[in-house]
């Protein structure tokens, strides 16, 4: 129930041509804090219910509990949601033994790209493809329950 995973920016659309999976995001967080955020997630056409606790010093680690509900149920959380919400198209791109996830973040997060790779521990190596951009980690601005609050197309550039 750890969760492991880095977070990058992407320069370039080029994983598409290597993306194995396809998937359409809708979510929203009944509670942001950072200790302890809810998120609920329809992805596709199947509901989730997402506890996160707080990241470690190195914002790569952190207790992560999912559970699958019924999709009506996580309509019906979404609408009960803080203000603002996330929709996404999620790639998955094979690198090695780990996969990458691309979000191509849409509406008010329009022009953000970020990928993630989970891992299994804080010292695991892989490849980078070469549309993989600077390291954003620890960067909290780029935490989804962030960008619900505050959109990539409020940011100064």
């Amino acid at each position: 129930m750890i969760e492991i995973e880095r977070k990058f920016l992407v320069k370039n659309d080029s994983f598409k041509q290597v993306a194995y999976a396809k998937h359409e995001i809708a979510q929203g967080y009944l509670n942001s804090n950072p200790e302890r955020s809810v998120r609920v997630r329809i992805k596709n056409n199947n509901g989730f219910i997402t506890v996160k606790g707080i990241s470690n010093e190195l914002g790569m680690s952190r207790f992560e509990w999912e559970k699958e509900i019924p999709i009506d149920e996580a309509k019906l959380l979404l609408k009960l949601c803080e203000k603002g919400r996330i929709f996404k198209t999620r790639y998955e791109v094979l690198n090695g033994e780990f996969t990458f996830e691309i979000d191509v973040f849409h509406e008010q997060n329009e022009g953000l790209i970020i990928a993630e790779i989970e891992l299994k521990t804080e010292m695991d190596v892989f490849i980078k493809p070469n549309w993989l951009g600077e390291e954003v980690t620890n960067e909290k601005k780029y935490y989804n329950s962030n960008i619900c609050k505050n959109p990539f197309s409020t940011w100064e550039k």
